[in-house]
């Protein structure tokens, strides 16, 4: 009875740690939200409804180096988040025969995938090992290969994008 108990309640426990696995997995690839920008009522009407007066004898007029620096930045964010969203990631195709692995990348897209392949070894003596990095450029293809002594555990392909 004990020894059942003590399986129910490992299973339990693991599909709570699945279940909480998950939820942070999809917390952390959710877009972190903007910066939140400080207005209040006291910013813009100063304290008292009277105008605030940040010391600065300037014309507020003249303040367009500032305004458009962060106009600039607000772009470039803009840029960023508009190209990470584009589609990206040469598709590839891994085999293993044996303890040789050989992953075959093509790149449909017009940016740059550099792709470089992982993979670990079932022997705990065995040496993991990881690719040289290669680049499969627009409609390019790029050809990995690696290999274990023994048994092969698990193989991927990572994806990085180039800079432009």
């Amino acid at each position: 009875m004990y020894r059942r108990a003590r399986k129910v309640a490992a299973s339990l426990t693991v599909a709570v740690l699945i279940v909480v696995g998950l939820a942070v997995t999809a917390v952390v690839r959710d877009e972190s939200p903007p910066p939140a920008v400080r207005s209040s009522a006291a910013d813009v009407a100063g304290v008292n409804g009277v105008a605030a007066d940040d010391g600065d004898a300037r014309d507020p007029r003249d303040r367009g180096d500032e305004h458009d620096r962060d106009d600039d930045r607000d772009r470039d964010r803009d840029r960023r988040r508009d190209r990470e969203r584009e589609p990206f990631g040469a598709s590839c195709r891994t085999t293993a025969q044996g303890s040789l692995v050989t992953a075959f990348c093509h790149n449909p897209y017009p940016e740059t995938d550099r792709v470089q392949l992982h993979i670990e070894c079932a022997r705990w003596w065995d040496v993991d090992s990881d690719s040289a990095p290669a680049e499969a450029g627009p409609a390019g293809y790029a050809r990995l290969s690696g290999r274990c002594w023994k048994e092969v555990e698990s193989a991927w392909v990572s994806h990085e994008r180039v800079a432009p």
